[in-house]
């Protein structure tokens, strides 16, 4: 081989991997802005509903210049699987306002944990999960609830702080391991009512 072929072959390659490269960051981009479950209204119920995009086919439509967006998963399937997916409007319109991590964050946002008192501060995907006191007096994280029953819980539940819920946890299944003083069985009811 010569070395203009040589050369030739290198520059094929190197247009190809660019070429990839261009192609890939929207690709990219499009898997990330989709991926993760979402809160939308049902068109047909009117009612909240979760629902999952295809991210993967998002990000492939985006990588060949044909975007495609369609559910990958919704709370009322499988009875209503073959419905009209018009609710892909919503996400369409402002994806990142239905996502459900951005509605819960929004909630938790300048509140302070029912328990402690500790504002509860920004949730990051690495760190524990905060709770929710239900009217019963029993703690549950919010991942724990199916996403479209989340904006009706906000309404009746108040909420607690990771330390708070697993020591309200323990307290709740272990009673007979805890010994609480009167001064903070005293204090807790104060901050309970």
């Amino acid at each position: 081989m010569t070395i203009t072929v040589i050369t030739i072959i290198i520059a094929v390659i190197f247009l190809a991997v660019g070429l990839f490269v261009l192609r890939a960051f929207p690709g990219l981009r499009a898997y990330l802005h989709f991926r993760g479950k979402r809160l939308v209204t049902c068109p047909e119920t009117h009612k909240a509903e979760a629902v999952s995009v295809a991210a993967v086919e998002a990000g492939l439509g985006a990588f060949f210049n044909e975007p495609t967006l369609r559910l990958k998963e919704c709370s009322r399937w499988p009875e209503r699987k073959d419905c009209g997916q018009d609710c892909l409007e919503q996400i369409e319109a402002d994806s990142q306002r239905c996502l459900v991590w951005n509605i819960v964050s929004k909630w938790y946002e300048g509140k302070k944990c029912v328990f402690c008192q500790k504002p509860m501060g920004t949730l990051h995907d690495w760190d524990h999960a905060p709770a929710l006191l239900g009217p019963d007096f029993k703690t549950i994280e919010w991942r724990d609830i199916d996403a479209e029953k989340l904006p009706e819980v906000f309404g009746t539940h108040q909420p607690v702080c990771w330390n708070c819920h697993v020591a309200e946890s323990f307290r709740r299944l272990h009673p007979q391991l805890v010994t609480d003083r009167p001064l903070e069985i005293r204090s807790r009811l104060e901050r309970k009512a």
